[in-house]
């Protein structure tokens, strides 16, 4: 059940575009919160509450260096959830698949419709 609550805590985390600009600019390296906040039309404290919500999703984690608190990416939480997803590869593959038979037997319908006759398309005069 653990797992379950960590990927709800990810995906919920995720679900902001604000936390995935966020997460995004921490790709860079460690950064402040008014570094984060910089890019956006929000308070520091708007930006702090975002960064408690990635904190407790396991997706950054957060030092005190002097008076800063600079905040880290932990990539782990996103490794986890891309494995989740990847479950679902293979049914969205064989769907695409499935899909892609349907089009050229329905392309292969109409061209025989087309063609007057003989169904292989030659000439009965």
């Amino acid at each position: 059940m653990m797992v379950a609550d960590q990927l709800d805590g990810v995906f919920g985390a995720l679900a902001d575009p604000t936390r995935r600009s966020i997460l995004a600019r921490l790709t860079e390296g460690e950064a402040s919160v008014a570094e984060l906040a910089a890019p956006f039309h929000v308070s520091q404290p708007a930006i702090s509450r975002h960064l408690k919500v990635l904190e407790h999703a396991g997706l950054i984690s957060r030092t005190r260096r002097s008076t800063a608190r600079l905040s880290h990416l932990r990539a782990e939480p996103l490794r986890q959830a891309t494995v989740w997803l990847s479950g679902y590869r293979e049914y969205w593959e064989q769907s695409y698949e499935r899909l892609e038979e349907l089009l050229v037997s329905l392309q292969e319908e109409e061209a025989n419709r087309s063609q007057p006759g003989d169904p292989t398309g030659r000439s009965t005069t």
